[in-house]
């Protein structure tokens, strides 16, 4: 009998991890009793009740397995841990908000017997808020031009992965993993499902500005050359005109020193631009130093401070 583990990640989200195992279950029972589960939460220091009630669910039912991380390591850090110790025939990833359909887990199934390696469900709508919905747009856009891999958008890592693209994660020894730069990068054969995204069921996200700054940091420094070569190309340009511009002001000076306007301006101006553009690439080439440094260093993806229902 294959075996399908489901990994959930979770911080704060006590009134939806019963619900969300009560409903996975159902599915099992309902289109998939042929296949053996498990389901493992992996915790990322949540501050209510979350654990308690993982705690409870996992008396309960020796199928479902938890990992407690000992601080909050970032949802891509967990994320990527979590999939790497489920031990299934295949993992599928959803969300502990409910905002990832679980009645779409039958089809990802069906497509994986069919001998699709990957099977991803892809955001073709979504009930979150218009703005954000567009500026994640652009920045996909953005993302798919400027990167060497191709991009898929609106993926949120919500899919089913199989055995043999596990282990080729593994094999990648990342200590900060962009999973969805993975999925094209090694280039199996994949299936696209588009869905709704509903509304979080309950809770409140706690994604914020940081978070998403980070993520797509992260997917930048990974994936795009394009920062630095801008930076690069961009410098040289300016300097250019700079030495353009000072020699052009040094011959007008000269010609029409009695009609030419005195003071500083020009000077201030160009101090100012160049100046800010300065800041601007030194923060870039910053973010590609800082994703190298963590690189290097070699940290775990997480520490536990707990884990039940492993042999």
């Amino acid at each position: 009998m294959k075996k399908i583990s489901i990994l959930v990640t979770t911080y704060n989200e006590e009134e939806n991890v019963i619900p969300l195992s009560e409903a996975i279950i159902g599915q099992f029972a309902e289109f998939m009793s042929e296949y053996d589960y498990d389901i493992l939460f992996i915790d990322n220091y949540s501050l209510d009740n979350t654990r308690d009630n993982i705690i409870k669910l996992c008396e309960s039912n020796k199928k479902i397995k938890a990992i407690f991380n000992s601080r909050n390591f970032g949802q891509s850090s967990s994320g990527f841990y979590g999939v790497v110790n489920t031990t299934g025939d295949c993992t599928i990833c959803i969300s502990a908000d409910f905002q990832d359909p679980v009645k779409l887990m039958p089809e990802f199934v069906k497509f994986w017997e069919e001998g699709y390696k990957i099977v991803l469900g892809v955001k073709e709508k979504s009930k979150e808020n218009p703005i954000m919905r567009m500026i994640r747009t652009l920045y996909y856009k953005i993302l798919k031009r400027m990167s060497d891999v191709e991009q898929l958008e609106h993926v949120t890592g919500f899919g089913l992965y199989d055995k043999s693209f596990i282990e080729i994660m593994k094999s990648f020894d990342d200590p900060i993993p962009f999973s969805r730069g993975m999925i094209s990068e090694i280039g199996l054969k994949r299936k696209l499902i588009p869905y709704t995204q509903e509304k979080r069921r309950s809770g409140k996200s706690s994604y914020n500005f940081y978070r998403y700054y980070d993520y797509a940091m992260l997917s930048f420094t990974s994936y795009t050359k394009v920062g630095l070569r801008i930076a690069t190309f961009l410098g040289f340009l300016v300097s250019f005109l700079s030495i353009l511009s000072a020699f052009a002001y040094l011959i007008m000076k000269l010609l029409y020193w009695d009609r030419f306007p005195a003071g500083n301006i020009p000077i201030l101006l160009g101090v100012f631009v160049l100046g800010g553009m300065q800041l601007l690439f030194i923060g870039l080439i910053g973010e590609y130093i800082m994703s190298i440094n963590l690189r290097l260093m070699k940290r775990p993806y997480v520490i536990e401070e707990r884990r039940i229902n492993f042999e």
